[in-house]
């Protein structure tokens, strides 16, 4: 069943806020922190939450840190484990705890149903079209055609930058295994990876990673309020 309003809890450390809004509208979900060391996206939704973030029409789902262990590690994985960003659509049975972590938030989605998920990330290398794989400053898609919420969102990054070194760029990089692409493919939603470059400062990134989510909100029709 579909979530109810409220913070929920899928493990000690992992906690899921569902904020819904009193006009009926869509369901978006953003994610961090799938990979611990990439910290700007899991501080990004933790500011918007303790800003009173709440959507305008539909249900909002934020999950500040998917993998606890691996942020506190500071680690791609927690320590000893597995890539979570890798294991879905896991295995409520697993021995492996990022397994049966894949199973219960596939099984989230597919409750859910959301018409959005977007997961934040970081890349230690800013995004080259002659280096394989470069990532840093792109939102990344992996099904074509390529979804329109893409360039209109790039295209207001674009007109913002504090400086023109922060270009934005869209990427289309299919990686059947990974998190997104399983949720896609089970789903039908929109699924897009944010990458910003860890070559700058980590509040600019913390504020490039909240500027992407508060567009795609508003593009996706949940749109946003914060309370002060």
């Amino acid at each position: 069943m579909p979530l109810a309003h409220g913070i929920h809890h899928f493990g000690p450390m992992l906690s899921l806020h569902v904020i819904e809004a009193v006009e009926p509208g869509p369901t978006a979900l953003v994610q961090a922190g799938i990979h611990g060391d990439e910290v700007a996206g899991v501080h990004a939704l933790c500011e918007l939450l303790e800003s009173g973030l709440h959507p305008r029409r539909g249900k909002l789902i934020v999950v500040p840190a998917m993998n606890p262990a691996a942020y506190r590690a500071r680690s791609r994985t927690a320590p000893g484990g597995l890539d979570l960003n890798r294991c879905f659509p896991g295995d409520a049975a697993a021995h492996e705890p990022e397994r049966r972590l894949a199973a219960r938030f596939m099984n989230l989605v597919l409750d859910e149903r959301p018409a959005l998920v977007a997961t934040l990330h970081e890349s230690e290398k800013r995004y080259d079209p002659s280096v394989c794989p470069s990532f840093g400053q792109t939102i990344v898609y992996g099904v074509e055609p390529m979804p329109a919420i893409v360039q209109r969102t790039i295209d207001i990054l674009n007109d913002q930058l504090a400086s023109e070194d922060e270009h934005w760029s869209a990427l289309y990089y299919p990686v059947a295994t990974s998190s997104t692409e399983v949720i896609v493919d089970a789903t039908g939603c929109t699924g897009l990876c944010v990458e910003t470059w860890m070559g700058y400062p980590e509040p600019r990134r913390i504020a490039m990673q909240r500027s992407v989510v508060e567009l795609l909100l508003e593009d996706i029709g949940v749109g946003f309020a914060v309370s002060r």
